[in-house]
């Protein structure tokens, strides 16, 4: 496996670790409808909070949630309303980025609430 995927895949297990220890569920991971795929899909009492994980090696081109486009949000919608809509839920859902940065063999973890309203 490539060194950047590892990365994201160690960067996706540290987003559902501190999620956990904040009192979220989990309720799925990697969910896929159409061109997208959504990171992490968590609940916090009546809140559906969707994650989008970006994990970094360094900061140096810029932070993990600038690397979220406009398309790419664009695709998370359309598959959040999907699993919404297939699953018949009645909640409030807001869209979160947890950026994450490698910083020595620490990492450096931010939880952005309500990340797509910053664009």
């Amino acid at each position: 496996m490539a060194q950047h995927n590892e990365l994201g895949k160690k960067g996706e297990q540290l987003a559902v670790d501190f999620l956990l220890k904040n009192n979220y569920e989990i309720i799925e991971r990697n969910y896929r409808f159409d061109k997208a795929e959504v990171d992490i899909i968590a609940q916090q009492k009546d809140i559906l909070a969707i994650i989008e994980v970006k994990t970094r090696s360094s900061s140096e081109f810029g932070n993990p949630q600038d690397f979220v486009k406009p398309k790419q949000i664009k695709n998370l919608v359309k598959a959040v309303d999907e699993y919404v809509t297939e699953n018949s839920l009645d909640v409030e859902v807001r869209f979160d980025i947890i950026a994450i940065i490698k910083n020595g063999k620490q990492f450096d973890i931010e939880h952005l609430e309500n990340a797509f309203y910053h664009f």
